[in-house]
């Protein structure tokens, strides 16, 4: 083996196995895990895709959104155990890969991209990924008590 393929196969063993398809101009919430004081709660973080960068682990996006009159980004990596899951709230349709010049903007503008309108596609698209996570989920818990047994 090369290290090439040791890399590949160390990233796929960390890569979530569902992940919300979603494109530059959608409007998401991202639910993102907190831990207060030793408490785990979901934060929702809701804006515009303003850009996707990298592939496999390393693919990250930015959101961005105006609060209380000043633009906010953040930036989350895709595969993040810390971000729960990414729901499509509305799908935009942009001409650009990068959205950039939205920043430069004031008002409804700043937060508005042309929409697409195909909110059958949106909910099925979060039905899929919801459905695709609970199954994956149901797998790990049935996996750990076989794990447990066999540990014994």
């Amino acid at each position: 083996m090369i290290a090439r393929d040791i890399l590949e196969k160390i990233e796929k063993e960390h890569m979530k196995k569902a992940v919300t398809p979603f494109r530059v101009g959608d409007t998401i919430k991202v639910h993102t895990k907190v831990i207060e004081g030793g408490k785990e709660r979901l934060q929702a973080f809701q804006g515009i895709v303003l850009a996707r960068r990298g592939t496999g682990l390393n693919a990250s996006f930015t959101v961005r959104k105006i609060s209380y009159g000043e633009g906010v980004e953040r930036v989350f990596p895709l595969h993040s155990p810390a971000v729960d899951r990414i729901e499509i709230i509305s799908q935009g349709r942009v001409r650009r890969s990068k959205l950039y010049y939205l920043r430069d903007r004031v008002g409804k503008s700043a937060t508005k991209v042309k929409g697409v309108g195909r909110a059958n596609t949106v909910a099925a698209a979060n039905a899929v990924v919801s459905t695709a996570a609970a199954a994956a989920a149901a797998a790990a818990a049935a996996a750990a008590p076989a794990a447990e047994a066999a540990a014994e």
